[in-house]
């Protein structure tokens, strides 16, 4: 199974840096796992929110194969438990797709160009957090659903 996170930014902080390259790590017994990090559109007009986001979307959609299972997250996405996300995934899988990829918008959300491409739209929490907060929820979400799905210990 291949598992992409498509981002748009760049970490800054060296704390998420080291806490998301330790979820990386410990993935790579179940998954090969990469993140892809996109430069996103400056906006100097918000008026030009929309056109900005369409650019970013030609970016994002760059990365992404037709035979890929795209999660994007979402505000108006579905919230579920660590236990759906992991049967979610699983699902997934059994279905004989190799490629998951979660995408994470800018600070502005994602297209709706995007937002259509997406099989499965994600809501982490009622709660807002940085994108680069979001992206290690994220990271270590998947390595639990990963450990769910193996009926290993770390998820209590």
């Amino acid at each position: 199974m291949n598992i992409k996170v498509i981002a748009l930014g760049k970490l800054k902080e060296k704390f998420l840096k080291e806490g998301i390259a330790e979820f990386q790590k410990r993935l790579t017994p179940y998954a090969s796992f990469e993140i892809i990090e996109l430069q996103p559109v400056e906006i100097r007009d918000e008026n030009l929110i929309s056109k900005a986001l369409d650019e970013e979307a030609q970016k994002i959609l760059s990365h992404i194969k037709p035979q890929s299972y795209v999660i994007t997250l979402e505000i108006g996405g579905k919230m579920l438990s660590s236990e759906d996300l992991a049967e979610k995934i699983n699902e997934i899988t059994q279905d004989g797709i190799g490629e998951i990829i979660f995408v994470i918008g800018s600070s502005c959300g994602l297209s709706k160009i995007v937002s259509s491409r997406a099989d499965f739209k994600l809501s982490l929490s009622k709660m807002t957090f940085l994108h680069q907060f979001a992206r290690l929820i994220l990271v270590e979400q998947i390595y639990r659903a990963f450990k769910i799905i193996k009926g290993e210990t770390y998820h209590k």
